[in-house]
């Protein structure tokens, strides 16, 4: 924890936003909790130097999507769910190292819902706070892979991508032929192929 977290308050902050999931999610990505940006916009991974959407843009092979719509449908038709740890907690500004009094958000809601495969966390943080306030209650592993927060300098996105890149096995043992939408593009949909430029 730096200096200027120390000086700044803790303000007490509820995720206000839906999880993104449906019947056919077979993967859940967990964050930590929503940053400054992310809040204002209302959506995940809103700070414009989050590498978040380049790299599931580039593991699914699709293009980098702009808008709210376009990253809700990219990942429910890739059978990605996406959520946070934690449903509300003291925090100073989005410094997660300052979270503190953790209420964890009920992974139930989306466990019930769907045959989640495997769980994913994005960083080492959503993978503590998974290991000490979810896993007895869901009774579940989570696989931790590098943060895409631009505060993980040391990964840069060609290293991020090689290790989201796991996501797409778990996708591609899954993904049938008749799971894709008649009219689809067949390389645009299948996880794993390249995006150029």
């Amino acid at each position: 924890m730096n200096r200027e977290t120390h000086r700044k308050e803790h303000t007490r902050l509820s995720h206000e936003f839906e999880p993104v999931f449906d019947e056919n999610s077979r993967i859940l990505i967990l964050g930590t909790f929503p940053s400054v940006k992310s809040r204002e916009q209302a959506f995940y991974y809103g700070h414009p130097q989050n590498r978040f959407w380049k790299v599931i843009s580039q593991i699914l092979g699709e293009a980098l999507p702009e808008t709210v719509s376009q990253k809700k449908a990219m990942l429910l038709r890739n059978k990605i769910a996406l959520w946070d740890v934690i449903k509300s907690c003291d925090i100073v500004g989005s410094s997660d190292s300052s979270i503190r009094n953790v209420v964890p958000a009920d992974l139930r809601l989306i466990l019930s819902a769907a045959d989640i495969r495997t769980i994913y966390a994005n960083g080492g943080t959503a993978k503590r706070l998974f290991d000490r306030y979810q896993k007895k209650m869901t009774q579940r592993e989570i696989i931790g892979l590098p943060s895409t927060s631009p505060a993980n300098a040391a990964w840069n996105l060609p290293r991020l991508i090689g290790a989201w890149s796991c996501i797409t096995e778990d996708l591609n043992a899954d993904l049938s032929d008749e799971d894709l939408p008649a009219s689809a593009d067949r390389d645009t949909l299948k996880p794993g192929t390249p995006v150029q430029g």
